[in-house]
């Protein structure tokens, strides 16, 4: 049975309240710390589920409010309205990935592994992840799973301090198929150490189990196994030393 609890973690930034989840092992030793950012919809069930699943790998992980405290969407209109902002502000959307990770390495309620910490999400919360990296965060690894990849400032890759995975899926309609080129241009100039796995036959929202839209956004049980290995792998070389 899992020891794994989650706790809701209340903060402030610019005068508005946030309210992140922190799922950890009470009285763990010191483990790596992980910010995901999670999908459209935001803090729910579903990302819960996800970051438990994580957590149990032996890392302490907050799943951060990009929303505001209070905003949960509760369908696709809902959750539009609250991404699109944040979507046409990466300096907003970067300040609050920030403020999630502090909160993250700053908390007293887990033992953290100093010097490692890493970033992923899920969709939109793949295009945050990457956006915290290229802000110039303190990350040793940043993984997106079928998020977009444009950003407006691609110089900001030289900025990227750690390892990044991308896991994308081949046939996803929702990321044009443009941003990929410009992604690995990207990190080519920055030099940054980088993978682009694509799997074939993916669409949109591969891990996510109640995705069930056929050609858009459908789970795909083997590619999600095998992009949550891919991202262990690399979590594990990145935190052994």
């Amino acid at each position: 049975m899992s020891k794994v609890i989650v706790e809701s973690l209340v903060y402030h930034l610019s005068g508005r309240s946030y309210e992140s989840r922190l799922v950890f092992e009470p009285g763990a030793a010191a483990r790596p710390a992980l910010v995901m950012a999670p999908n459209w919809m935001g803090i729910g069930e579903v990302a819960e589920r996800v970051a438990k699943e994580v957590a149990e790998q032996g890392y302490v992980v907050l799943i951060a409010d990009l929303y505001g405290q209070g905003v949960r969407p509760s369908n696709a209109e809902e959750a539009g309205a609250a991404m699109m902002p944040l979507k046409n502000d990466r300096d907003e959307l970067r300040k609050r990935m920030h403020e999630a990770l502090a909160q993250l390495l700053g908390q007293s309620k887990a033992l953290l592994a100093p010097g490692k910490a890493g970033a992923f999400g899920f969709c939109f919360g793949g295009c945050c992840a990457l956006e915290l990296a290229r802000s110039g965060a303190d990350l040793k690894a940043t993984v997106s799973f079928h998020g977009t990849l444009d950003t407006p400032r691609p110089e900001d890759a030289s900025r990227i301090k750690g390892s990044v995975l991308v896991l994308h899926g081949a046939s996803d309609p929702l990321v044009p198929a443009e941003q990929l080129p410009a992604f690995e241009a990207e990190m080519n100039a920055a030099k940054v150490d980088w993978q682009l796995l694509s799997y074939g036959g993916a669409v949109h929202s591969f891990t996510d189990p109640t995705a069930n839209v056929p050609g858009k956004m459908q789970y795909d049980r083997r590619t999600s196994e095998r992009a949550f290995r891919s991202m262990h792998n690399l979590l594990e070389e990145v935190f052994k030393a």
